[in-house]
């Protein structure tokens, strides 16, 4: 089984907006994101997303794209500060290809626990529109599988991914 970790795009500043919703280079990581998560052949099975409106618009644009049988929801245990064990026990009985998109500190406290048992570990620097996809096998073990972030896709020389559709 796959799990995908996402930590929402960038959003305006609460100064700017206190909604906080995607800003424009937020928006254009996240359609990076998806563009090269197309390429690579990724499905979702189901797209999982925190209350706050910017997780809410960075799960709109992956489900938009990627469109998941299973679609998407809001659903609680996401927020920045939730306790990780509330999805660790979920995940025992979900299907393959979840997307999880959340925020920090909660996406990294889940990936430790599910990697080493120990929430308090930082073993990833998510980045905004990052990605990490995490792979349990059959005894219920958890490993990495890749990471991607908007710097990533965009390579080294700054080269964007652009599709007219998006």
């Amino acid at each position: 089984m796959n799990i995908y970790l996402v930590r929402h795009a960038d959003a305006k500043k609460e100064e700017e907006d206190p909604s906080r919703p995607l800003s424009e280079k937020g928006l254009q990581d996240i359609k990076q994101i998806v563009l090269y998560l197309l390429r690579l052949n990724i499905k979702a099975g189901k797209i999982f997303h925190s209350g706050k409106l910017r997780a809410k618009q960075t799960a709109d644009v992956l489900f938009e794209n990627l469109r998941p049988a299973k679609g998407i929801s809001e659903a609680d245990g996401l927020a920045p500060l939730d306790d990780p064990l509330l999805w660790v026990e979920r995940l025992k009985d979900m299907p393959d290809g979840i997307f999880l998109v959340g925020h920090l500190p909660h996406l990294a406290k889940l990936a430790s626990v599910l990697l080493c048992g120990d929430a308090g570990k930082n073993i990833f620097l998510f980045r905004t529109a990052g990605i990490v996809c995490l792979k349990r096998d059959e005894a219920g073990a958890w490993y990495l599988q890749w990471m991607l972030t908007p710097d990533v896709v965009a390579g080294e020389t700054g080269t964007s991914y652009t599709c007219d559709g998006l």
